[in-house]
């Protein structure tokens, strides 16, 4: 390897480390203080880096947050393709995810709700590409839709909305929950009863009940 290739890898080397640093910094700090009480220059001196620093991996503080957002989702969606099992009912299948998830709220505190952030309090143009719902429901949709017997159910909707919805419910119940003292496993019973009377076939319910 001659001078110039060292110099261009070394280089690239010292970027990305600055990169991850800021990265680093900026996950601390928006989950500590939130994105309008973060400022660049204070993800730069916690990064340990020269405020310009900043500016060379991102045009602003939006822009930055945008990527948190991205790496948290993509954090969450791999957890949750490698953590949630399909069990051998549509419950079971929706308390495996319950589960999953709270479990990777409490492994990463605060997390959670960065990843269920709405874009368009960030992003009014609508330019940023995906969500936490977009990326991961379709998938979850699926392996709902090959639970129970209910493919031709789902298969005549559109398996995007059916995982937002879902994962929404699940959303919302979280948050309100935590509002009002609501125990965990009051939300799991009521979100499992709820989400599986909506995506079981009526008629297949009615024979589960008199079972």
């Amino acid at each position: 390897m001659d001078a110039s290739a060292r110099f261009q890898l070394g280089a690239m080397d010292q970027r990305n480390g600055s990169l991850n640093k800021i990265k680093a910094a900026g996950r601390k700090l928006f989950l500590s203080r939130g994105y309008h009480e973060t400022r660049p220059q204070d993800i730069a001196r916690e990064a340990g880096l020269g405020h310009g620093t900043f500016y060379l991996h991102y045009r602003d503080k939006r822009d930055c947050f945008l990527a948190f957002l991205d790496d948290a989702r993509m954090e969450f969606c791999s957890y949750m393709r490698i953590h949630v099992s399909r069990g051998d009912t549509i419950e079971q299948t929706i308390a495996n995810t319950l589960e999953t998830i709270y479990a990777f709220s409490d492994q990463n505190p605060g997390l959670l709700n960065a990843v269920m952030a709405d874009d368009v309090l960030f992003d009014a143009e609508g330019t940023h590409p995906s969500s936490a719902m977009q990326l991961w429901s379709t998938e979850w949709a699926l392996m709902l839709g090959e639970d129970g017997g209910n493919s031709d159910k789902l298969s005549a909707c559109e398996p995007n909305i059916v995982g937002q919805a879902v994962l929404g419910a699940i959303n919302s119940c979280r948050l309100q929950s935590d509002r009002q003292n609501v125990s965990r496993e009051q939300v799991k019973a009521i979100l499992i009863q709820l989400l599986t009377r909506a995506l079981t076939d009526p008629s297949d319910r009615g024979v589960r009940e008199q079972s």
